[in-house]
Protein backbone atom coordinates (compact mmCIF):
# COMPACT_ATOMS: atom_id res chain seq x y z
CA UNK A 1 0.00 0.00 0.00
CA UNK A 2 1.20 3.64 -1.13
CA UNK A 3 -0.01 6.28 1.14
CA UNK A 4 1.47 10.08 -0.53
CA UNK A 5 4.67 8.33 -1.92
CA UNK A 6 5.54 5.85 1.24
CA UNK A 7 4.57 2.56 1.52
CA UNK A 8 2.16 2.24 4.52
CA UNK A 9 3.87 0.10 7.36
CA UNK A 10 1.96 -3.01 8.50
CA UNK A 11 1.60 -4.45 11.76
CA UNK A 12 3.92 -7.44 11.18
CA UNK A 13 6.82 -4.69 10.78
CA UNK A 14 5.99 -2.99 13.95
CA UNK A 15 6.41 -6.89 15.40
CA UNK A 16 9.72 -6.85 13.56
CA UNK A 17 10.53 -3.41 14.83
CA UNK A 18 9.40 -4.45 18.52
CA UNK A 19 11.94 -7.31 17.97
CA UNK A 20 14.69 -5.62 16.44
CA UNK A 21 15.12 -3.11 19.26
CA UNK A 22 14.83 -6.02 21.93
CA UNK A 23 17.50 -7.88 20.38
CA UNK A 24 20.08 -5.08 20.38
CA UNK A 25 18.85 -4.32 24.17
CA UNK A 26 19.16 -7.76 25.20
CA UNK A 27 22.99 -7.27 23.08
CA UNK A 28 23.40 -4.10 25.79
CA UNK A 29 21.76 -5.49 28.92
CA UNK A 30 22.77 -9.62 28.48
CA UNK A 31 24.60 -10.28 26.27
CA UNK A 32 24.44 -13.94 26.73
CA UNK A 33 20.85 -13.94 26.97
CA UNK A 34 19.99 -14.94 23.68
CA UNK A 35 22.76 -17.71 23.77
CA UNK A 36 21.35 -19.08 26.51
CA UNK A 37 17.92 -19.01 25.16
CA UNK A 38 19.04 -20.94 22.11
CA UNK A 39 21.03 -23.60 24.52
CA UNK A 40 17.41 -23.85 26.58
CA UNK A 41 15.53 -25.01 23.37
CA UNK A 42 17.98 -27.04 22.17
CA UNK A 43 18.71 -28.68 25.60
CA UNK A 44 14.78 -29.52 25.93
CA UNK A 45 14.37 -30.71 22.14
CA UNK A 46 17.73 -32.86 21.81
CA UNK A 47 16.66 -35.63 24.43
CA UNK A 48 14.06 -36.33 22.97
CA UNK A 49 14.76 -36.36 19.62
CA UNK A 50 18.37 -38.21 20.02
CA UNK A 51 17.10 -40.87 22.74
CA UNK A 52 13.64 -41.35 21.92
CA UNK A 53 13.29 -41.17 18.02
CA UNK A 54 16.72 -41.63 16.93
CA UNK A 55 18.84 -44.16 19.19
CA UNK A 56 15.86 -45.35 21.08
CA UNK A 57 12.85 -47.53 20.12
CA UNK A 58 9.95 -45.16 19.20
CA UNK A 59 11.72 -44.58 15.75
CA UNK A 60 12.13 -47.93 15.02
CA UNK A 61 8.73 -48.55 16.10
CA UNK A 62 7.24 -46.12 13.67
CA UNK A 63 8.80 -47.35 10.66
CA UNK A 64 7.59 -50.91 11.46
CA UNK A 65 4.14 -49.53 12.43
CA UNK A 66 3.89 -48.24 8.82
CA UNK A 67 5.01 -51.29 7.57
CA UNK A 68 2.84 -53.36 9.21
CA UNK A 69 -0.26 -50.57 8.11
CA UNK A 70 0.54 -51.11 4.76
CA UNK A 71 0.68 -54.76 4.83
CA UNK A 72 -2.68 -54.96 6.44
CA UNK A 73 -3.95 -52.47 3.78
CA UNK A 74 -2.32 -55.32 1.11
CA UNK A 75 -4.01 -58.14 2.58
CA UNK A 76 -7.95 -56.22 2.73
CA UNK A 77 -7.98 -55.40 5.82
CA UNK A 78 -9.15 -51.65 4.98
CA UNK A 79 -12.12 -53.52 3.25
CA UNK A 80 -12.68 -55.37 5.68
CA UNK A 81 -12.85 -52.65 8.05
CA UNK A 82 -15.74 -51.09 5.71
CA UNK A 83 -17.62 -54.03 5.61
CA UNK A 84 -18.24 -53.69 9.07
CA UNK A 85 -18.34 -50.13 10.04
CA UNK A 86 -20.64 -49.36 6.89
CA UNK A 87 -23.67 -50.42 8.72
CA UNK A 88 -22.54 -48.69 11.61
CA UNK A 89 -21.70 -45.62 10.62
CA UNK A 90 -24.73 -45.40 8.61
CA UNK A 91 -26.68 -45.21 11.59
CA UNK A 92 -25.09 -42.12 12.63
CA UNK A 93 -25.12 -40.56 9.41
CA UNK A 94 -21.49 -40.24 8.84
CA UNK A 95 -19.12 -41.65 6.05
CA UNK A 96 -17.71 -45.19 7.50
CA UNK A 97 -14.21 -44.33 6.64
CA UNK A 98 -13.91 -41.75 9.61
CA UNK A 99 -13.12 -44.78 11.31
CA UNK A 100 -10.37 -46.43 9.46
CA UNK A 101 -7.80 -43.86 11.31
CA UNK A 102 -8.70 -45.00 14.90
CA UNK A 103 -8.18 -48.48 14.30
CA UNK A 104 -5.10 -47.88 11.98
CA UNK A 105 -3.59 -46.34 15.55
CA UNK A 106 -4.85 -49.12 18.27
CA UNK A 107 -2.92 -51.27 15.88
CA UNK A 108 0.42 -49.10 15.00
CA UNK A 109 0.51 -46.00 15.91
CA UNK A 110 -0.84 -42.16 15.27
CA UNK A 111 1.71 -41.18 12.38
CA UNK A 112 0.38 -44.45 10.03
CA UNK A 113 -2.48 -44.08 11.27
CA UNK A 114 -2.14 -40.79 9.19
CA UNK A 115 -0.38 -41.98 6.61
CA UNK A 116 -2.69 -44.66 5.96
CA UNK A 117 -6.54 -43.49 6.71
CA UNK A 118 -5.42 -39.85 5.18
CA UNK A 119 -5.46 -40.95 1.77
CA UNK A 120 -8.31 -43.26 2.31
CA UNK A 121 -10.40 -41.02 3.79
CA UNK A 122 -10.33 -38.49 0.44
CA UNK A 123 -10.62 -41.70 -1.94
CA UNK A 124 -13.66 -42.30 0.01
CA UNK A 125 -15.14 -38.76 -0.59
CA UNK A 126 -15.10 -37.49 3.32
CA UNK A 127 -15.96 -34.13 3.79
CA UNK A 128 -13.92 -31.94 5.12
CA UNK A 129 -15.83 -32.04 8.07
CA UNK A 130 -15.59 -35.65 8.32
CA UNK A 131 -12.17 -35.01 8.02
CA UNK A 132 -11.73 -33.08 10.74
CA UNK A 133 -14.65 -35.98 13.02
CA UNK A 134 -11.73 -38.85 11.83
CA UNK A 135 -8.66 -36.74 13.76
CA UNK A 136 -10.53 -36.18 16.59
CA UNK A 137 -12.16 -39.60 16.98
CA UNK A 138 -8.17 -40.84 16.40
CA UNK A 139 -7.66 -38.76 19.46
CA UNK A 140 -10.00 -41.01 21.66
CA UNK A 141 -7.05 -44.72 20.83
CA UNK A 142 -4.09 -45.19 22.02
CA UNK A 143 -1.35 -44.91 19.81
CA UNK A 144 1.23 -47.54 20.89
CA UNK A 145 0.06 -51.50 21.58
CA UNK A 146 2.11 -51.15 24.58
CA UNK A 147 -0.35 -48.90 26.21
CA UNK A 148 -2.54 -51.20 25.71
CA UNK A 149 -0.58 -54.39 27.25
CA UNK A 150 0.96 -52.38 30.23
CA UNK A 151 -2.91 -50.71 30.72
CA UNK A 152 -4.26 -53.86 31.63
CA UNK A 153 -1.71 -54.89 34.12
CA UNK A 154 -2.56 -51.74 36.00
CA UNK A 155 -6.21 -51.84 35.76
CA UNK A 156 -5.88 -55.42 36.94
CA UNK A 157 -3.69 -54.54 39.55
CA UNK A 158 -6.17 -51.87 41.03
CA UNK A 159 -8.80 -54.66 41.05
CA UNK A 160 -11.48 -53.32 38.65
CA UNK A 161 -13.47 -55.08 35.86
CA UNK A 162 -10.71 -54.29 33.08
CA UNK A 163 -13.23 -55.48 30.30
CA UNK A 164 -15.88 -52.41 31.13
CA UNK A 165 -13.65 -49.89 31.14
CA UNK A 166 -11.69 -51.17 27.73
CA UNK A 167 -14.88 -51.63 25.94
CA UNK A 168 -16.62 -48.49 27.50
CA UNK A 169 -13.63 -45.99 27.38
CA UNK A 170 -11.65 -46.60 24.68
CA UNK A 171 -13.47 -48.87 21.94
CA UNK A 172 -16.61 -47.36 22.17
CA UNK A 173 -15.60 -44.38 21.81
CA UNK A 174 -15.02 -44.95 18.30
CA UNK A 175 -18.64 -44.63 17.66
CA UNK A 176 -19.89 -42.30 19.96
CA UNK A 177 -17.02 -39.62 18.85
CA UNK A 178 -18.48 -39.15 15.34
CA UNK A 179 -22.32 -38.74 16.59
CA UNK A 180 -21.23 -35.89 19.33
CA UNK A 181 -19.51 -34.31 16.46
CA UNK A 182 -21.98 -34.28 13.95
CA UNK A 183 -24.95 -33.38 15.70
CA UNK A 184 -22.47 -30.52 17.30
CA UNK A 185 -19.86 -28.85 15.81
CA UNK A 186 -19.25 -30.64 12.25
CA UNK A 187 -22.39 -31.01 10.46
CA UNK A 188 -21.53 -31.46 6.55
CA UNK A 189 -21.89 -35.31 6.74
CA UNK A 190 -23.61 -37.72 4.92
CA UNK A 191 -23.23 -41.63 5.08
CA UNK A 192 -22.36 -44.07 2.36
CA UNK A 193 -23.25 -46.72 0.98
CA UNK A 194 -20.65 -49.88 0.46
CA UNK A 195 -21.61 -49.99 -3.26
CA UNK A 196 -20.30 -46.15 -3.21
CA UNK A 197 -17.18 -46.77 -2.11
CA UNK A 198 -13.93 -48.11 -3.97
CA UNK A 199 -12.08 -50.99 -2.87
CA UNK A 200 -9.10 -50.09 -0.91
CA UNK A 201 -6.35 -52.82 -1.36
CA UNK A 202 -3.81 -51.89 -3.37
CA UNK A 203 -2.47 -54.54 -5.94
CA UNK A 204 1.08 -53.86 -5.62
CA UNK A 205 3.44 -57.15 -4.80
CA UNK A 206 4.04 -58.03 -1.55
CA UNK A 207 7.47 -57.43 -1.68
CA UNK A 208 7.49 -53.78 -3.47
CA UNK A 209 4.46 -53.55 -0.27
CA UNK A 210 6.68 -54.34 2.73
CA UNK A 211 9.97 -52.04 0.68
CA UNK A 212 8.43 -49.48 0.05
CA UNK A 213 6.51 -49.39 3.28
CA UNK A 214 9.70 -48.87 5.79
CA UNK A 215 11.16 -46.37 2.92
CA UNK A 216 7.54 -44.60 4.03
CA UNK A 217 7.82 -44.91 7.49
CA UNK A 218 11.86 -43.38 7.26
CA UNK A 219 11.00 -40.34 5.32
CA UNK A 220 7.68 -39.70 7.64
CA UNK A 221 10.04 -40.38 10.77
CA UNK A 222 12.62 -38.09 9.30
CA UNK A 223 10.99 -35.62 7.35
CA UNK A 224 7.95 -34.96 9.61
CA UNK A 225 7.84 -36.38 13.05
CA UNK A 226 11.27 -35.24 14.24
CA UNK A 227 10.87 -31.86 12.76
CA UNK A 228 7.47 -31.50 14.54
CA UNK A 229 8.83 -32.88 17.67
CA UNK A 230 11.92 -30.08 17.34
CA UNK A 231 9.67 -27.38 16.94
CA UNK A 232 7.18 -28.46 20.05
CA UNK A 233 10.49 -29.14 22.32
CA UNK A 234 12.21 -26.33 21.73
CA UNK A 235 8.89 -24.05 22.31
CA UNK A 236 9.05 -25.80 25.93
CA UNK A 237 12.16 -24.54 26.04
CA UNK A 238 11.43 -21.37 25.19
CA UNK A 239 9.10 -20.88 27.56
CA UNK A 240 11.19 -22.19 30.43
CA UNK A 241 13.46 -19.60 29.43
CA UNK A 242 11.25 -17.15 30.55
CA UNK A 243 10.06 -18.80 33.65
CA UNK A 244 6.34 -19.54 31.99
CA UNK A 245 6.82 -23.37 31.54
CA UNK A 246 6.79 -24.29 35.48
CA UNK A 247 3.46 -22.37 35.82
CA UNK A 248 2.53 -24.15 32.72
CA UNK A 249 3.31 -27.28 33.94
CA UNK A 250 1.71 -26.95 37.46
CA UNK A 251 -1.56 -25.47 36.05
CA UNK A 252 -1.95 -29.49 34.49
CA UNK A 253 -0.57 -31.23 37.21
CA UNK A 254 -3.92 -28.91 38.67
CA UNK A 255 -6.37 -29.84 36.30
CA UNK A 256 -5.42 -33.75 36.64
CA UNK A 257 -5.99 -33.45 40.22
CA UNK A 258 -9.69 -31.85 39.96
CA UNK A 259 -9.97 -34.51 37.45
CA UNK A 260 -9.75 -37.04 39.46
CA UNK A 261 -6.80 -38.59 37.53
CA UNK A 262 -3.50 -39.78 38.63
CA UNK A 263 -1.35 -36.54 38.17
CA UNK A 264 2.36 -38.11 37.41
CA UNK A 265 1.48 -40.52 35.15
CA UNK A 266 -1.20 -38.41 33.48
CA UNK A 267 0.96 -35.68 32.61
CA UNK A 268 3.45 -37.92 31.38
CA UNK A 269 0.85 -39.03 29.16
CA UNK A 270 0.18 -35.73 28.06
CA UNK A 271 4.13 -33.76 27.77
CA UNK A 272 6.28 -37.01 26.79
CA UNK A 273 3.67 -40.30 26.21
CA UNK A 274 1.30 -42.94 27.00
CA UNK A 275 3.89 -46.00 27.23
CA UNK A 276 5.76 -44.53 29.62
CA UNK A 277 2.90 -43.19 31.90
CA UNK A 278 1.50 -46.93 31.90
CA UNK A 279 5.11 -48.61 32.72
CA UNK A 280 5.00 -46.07 35.35
CA UNK A 281 1.42 -46.46 36.29
CA UNK A 282 1.52 -50.55 36.61
CA UNK A 283 4.57 -50.55 39.34
CA UNK A 284 2.24 -48.18 41.53
CA UNK A 285 -1.48 -49.17 40.40
CA UNK A 286 -2.16 -51.73 43.83
CA UNK A 287 -0.91 -48.53 45.80
CA UNK A 288 -2.89 -46.12 44.72
CA UNK A 289 -7.21 -45.94 44.51
CA UNK A 290 -8.53 -47.64 41.33
CA UNK A 291 -10.74 -44.44 39.93
CA UNK A 292 -7.01 -42.91 39.51
CA UNK A 293 -5.43 -46.17 37.83
CA UNK A 294 -8.72 -45.59 35.67
CA UNK A 295 -8.77 -42.01 34.63
CA UNK A 296 -4.72 -42.39 33.90
CA UNK A 297 -4.92 -45.45 31.62
CA UNK A 298 -8.11 -43.57 29.78
CA UNK A 299 -6.13 -40.69 29.27
CA UNK A 300 -3.06 -42.58 28.31
CA UNK A 301 -5.17 -44.09 25.47
CA UNK A 302 -5.70 -41.80 23.53
CA UNK A 303 -3.63 -39.42 20.78
CA UNK A 304 -1.61 -37.41 22.93
CA UNK A 305 1.22 -36.28 23.76
CA UNK A 306 1.45 -32.63 23.29
CA UNK A 307 4.01 -32.74 20.26
CA UNK A 308 1.56 -35.22 18.37
CA UNK A 309 -1.24 -32.55 18.73
CA UNK A 310 0.28 -29.62 17.90
CA UNK A 311 3.51 -30.85 15.34
CA UNK A 312 3.09 -34.57 13.96
CA UNK A 313 -0.95 -34.66 13.03
CA UNK A 314 -0.85 -30.71 11.50
CA UNK A 315 1.92 -31.69 9.29
CA UNK A 316 1.15 -35.64 8.58
CA UNK A 317 -2.49 -34.80 7.87
CA UNK A 318 -2.48 -31.26 6.07
CA UNK A 319 -0.05 -33.24 3.79
CA UNK A 320 -2.70 -36.20 2.68
CA UNK A 321 -6.47 -34.75 2.98
CA UNK A 322 -7.58 -31.63 2.13
CA UNK A 323 -7.64 -30.17 5.41
CA UNK A 324 -5.18 -27.07 6.72
CA UNK A 325 -2.43 -27.80 9.64
CA UNK A 326 -4.62 -24.96 11.58
CA UNK A 327 -7.84 -26.93 10.75
CA UNK A 328 -6.02 -30.48 11.61
CA UNK A 329 -4.75 -29.40 14.87
CA UNK A 330 -8.14 -27.67 15.88
CA UNK A 331 -9.73 -31.25 15.03
CA UNK A 332 -7.00 -32.80 17.15
CA UNK A 333 -7.70 -30.56 20.12
CA UNK A 334 -11.27 -30.96 20.49
CA UNK A 335 -10.51 -34.45 20.56
CA UNK A 336 -7.73 -34.35 23.32
CA UNK A 337 -10.30 -32.18 25.26
CA UNK A 338 -13.12 -34.51 24.94
CA UNK A 339 -10.69 -37.90 25.76
CA UNK A 340 -9.71 -35.72 28.79
CA UNK A 341 -13.38 -34.96 29.96
CA UNK A 342 -14.18 -38.94 29.24
CA UNK A 343 -11.46 -39.64 31.57
CA UNK A 344 -12.56 -37.00 33.96
CA UNK A 345 -15.91 -38.65 33.73
CA UNK A 346 -15.00 -42.23 34.33
CA UNK A 347 -12.74 -41.26 37.47
CA UNK A 348 -14.79 -39.17 39.60
CA UNK A 349 -18.68 -39.95 37.87
CA UNK A 350 -18.65 -43.84 36.46
CA UNK A 351 -16.80 -45.60 39.65
CA UNK A 352 -19.92 -47.63 39.99
CA UNK A 353 -19.45 -49.28 36.17
CA UNK A 354 -16.35 -51.22 37.42
CA UNK A 355 -15.56 -51.47 40.65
Amino acid sequence: MMNGGKRKIELIEYVGLFLVAFSFLMLVVNPGGIGNLFNNMFNHAAPIIIKVYITGSIGIAIIISVTMGRLLERLGFTDALMRIFVPLMKVIGVNAAVAVPSVYNILGDINAAGRIGGPILKKSKATKDEQKIAIATMMQSQSSFAIFVFGLIALNAAKVSVWVVVFLAVFLPVLLTPLLLRLTIWRDTKAVSLEDLPRFTPETGFLPTIFNAAKEGAELLFLLIIPSCAVVFAAIGALDHFGLWTGIQAGINTMLNAFNIHAETGSVSILVGGSLAMAQLKEIAATITPPLVVGSYILASSGFPLQVIFGQIPAIWSGCTDLTEREAMTAAIIGAVIKVLTAALFATCLQFLYM
